[in-house]
């Protein structure tokens, strides 16, 4: 049974899980607030407000926790609700300007600045020499703080909000022990591989030079990809304060990263309350040849709590 509470602003405390219909669950690794929408017929005994707390469990696991930011009612008294994690405040713009920081002093940093509760937070070790961001949205700020430190360390991690809880993760820490595929929960998927979208051969990088008054240029690129797929460049400017030692380990790093085909899976299956973006699901699908594990981007789950629970991913390759 889906338990689902909404604490009014008065204090009152209600339980709607038996009176909610159209529930979906959505997380998304990148860029996006874990969202929570539901109905229900309206009720003359409890009204829901903009900012009430929702808090939602499925048998006893933690689901959602998040704030109402959007009610519509339809002329036959069908109320629509859509909540928020929250990741949904870090929408908001600032100016961020640090120096020799990790991605995870950055989230601390604005956490702390917008009053937002964190979790126990990985650290990610990697000191960013300067981020200076100028009216930014902050999700833009930390995701960019992230994308340097997989840039310069390999290592992928990601932020979500882990039932009121802010938290940044390892994803190499979050592989379900759950098969998806043949003969196991999916009964739907689409195959893409593709060189059109992040794909490169190529990567040039380059510095201005105060002392020459020039600019130095580095270059790394795959001479066999380059036959095969063409001329793929990828095309950054270093940070003034880079040394040419880190400048060449960024341009070694992207040229691994990025000199593959994309592969990525949309897969519709019966649901799993556990998965949500940010965690690895082992796939098997023999008509494709897949047999390994695969990076949750998005997930959204539907019919939560009931027979007919549902979850469709958008899964990558990494």
């Amino acid at each position: 049974m889906l338990e689902l509470l909404v604490d009014n602003i008065d204090g009152t405390v209600w339980d709607i899980g038996e009176l909610v219909t159209d529930v979906s669950w959505k997380t998304s690794r990148i860029g996006k607030p874990g969202s929570f929408t539901f109905s229900y017929v309206k009720d003359a005994d409890f009204k829901i407000n903009s900012g009430d707390v929702v808090r939602v469990r499925d048998k006893g696991y933690k689901v959602f926790y998040g704030y109402v930011f959007s009610c519509s009612q339809s002329r036959d008294d069908e109320i629509s609700v859509t909540c928020y994690d929250q990741l949904r405040y870090l929408n908001a713009n600032d100016t961020v300007v640090l120096k020799n920081t990790t991605a995870t002093q950055v989230l601390r940093k604005i956490a702390a600045d917008f009053e937002l509760k964190t979790g126990p937070l990985i650290d990610t070790l990697y000191k960013i020499p300067a981020l200076v961001e100028s009216d930014k949205k902050l999700f833009d700020i930390v995701c960019k703080a992230l994308d340097l430190t997989l840039i310069n360390t390999g290592k992928l991690y990601f932020l979500y909000d882990d039932f009121g809880q802010l938290m940044i993760q390892d994803t190499q820490n979050m592989l379900l022990d759950i098969i998806v595929g043949d003969e196991s929960l999916a009964y739907d998927f689409k195959y893409k591989r593709s060189i059109d979208e992040d794909t490169y051969v190529k990567v040039k990088i380059v510095q201005d030079n105060k002392k020459s008054g020039h600019r130095d240029l580095y270059i790394v690129q795959d001479s066999a990809t380059r036959a095969q797929w063409g001329q793929l460049q990828l095309y950054r400017v270093a940070e003034e304060n880079m040394n040419s030692a880190q400048i060449k380990q960024q341009l070694n790093q992207l040229l691994e990263l990025k000199n593959r085909e994309s592969k990525s899976l949309q897969i519709d299956a019966l649901g799993d309350i556990r998965v949500r973006a940010g965690c690895y699901v082992h796939i098997i699908l023999e008509e494709l040849g897949l047999k390994q594990p695969f990076l949750v981007d998005e997930c959204t789950h539907k019919n939560i709590g009931s027979p007919d629970h549902t979850m469709s991913l958008d899964l990558k390759v990494v």
